[in-house]
């Protein structure tokens, strides 16, 4: 009886062992998924932040290119992302697709026809709030991914003004000569007092 009895303890406690081990490489596995999808996700933001500023500047460069010698102001955008890799002068080196929606951009149209930018479709909620390159330093603290418009003209090539903050006063200048074709810019001279009158 002592030695049935002994038996079915060593089992008890051998199961109970078991149990323990089982839960704790359930924690550990639930653990390294988790740190892995954060790994995948940090790649793939920098993948699309990468992959959006160069179809940004392809947009830049395009606009650029063929609006030299036209009558009409204004942007000009390609119909689609396919047109920015035609040779004999490609823009992009090839058409990519969204990185973190792993498929097609949301293109933002132009009002005059024509894609002036592109944005992920997804709504998940990047890593990365602060610190952004200066080519799009206007994703400060914005939600989502969808929220990333890589776009032309960039609103980060202008200077971003904080809130609250005015805009200090140019100093009044004089006015001077127009610039000709070929010529040298004219330099503006500050206004100055005038002399006072003598009685």
């Amino acid at each position: 009886m002592r030695r049935q009895h002994y038996s079915m303890n060593e089992r008890g406690v051998t199961y109970l062992m078991l149990m323990f081990a089982i839960v704790l490489i359930g924690i550990a596995t639930t653990a390294a998924a988790k740190q892995w999808k954060v790994i995948v996700q940090r790649e793939l933001e920098a993948d699309l932040l990468a992959k959006g500023i160069e179809i940004q500047n392809a947009l830049a460069f395009y606009s650029m290119t063929f609006k030299a010698g036209r009558v009409m102001p204004g942007e000009v955008y390609p119909q689609t992302l396919a047109d920015l890799t035609r040779l004999p002068k490609p823009f992009l080196r090839k058409v990519y697709l969204d990185p973190m929606g792993h498929g097609e951009w949301e293109y933002l149209l132009a009002p005059t026809g024509g894609i002036m930018g592109v944005r992920s479709k997804s709504q998940a909620k990047p890593f990365r709030k602060h610190d952004f390159p200066p080519d799009v330093r206007h994703f400060e603290g914005r939600v989502t991914y969808h929220d990333w418009v890589f776009q032309h003209p960039n609103p980060s090539s202008t200077p971003i003004v904080p809130q609250g903050a005015a805009p200090s006063p140019a100093a009044p200048l004089t006015p001077g000569p127009s610039i000709t074709p070929g010529g040298s810019a004219p330099v503006a001279q500050p206004a100055q007092e005038p002399s006072p009158m003598n009685p």
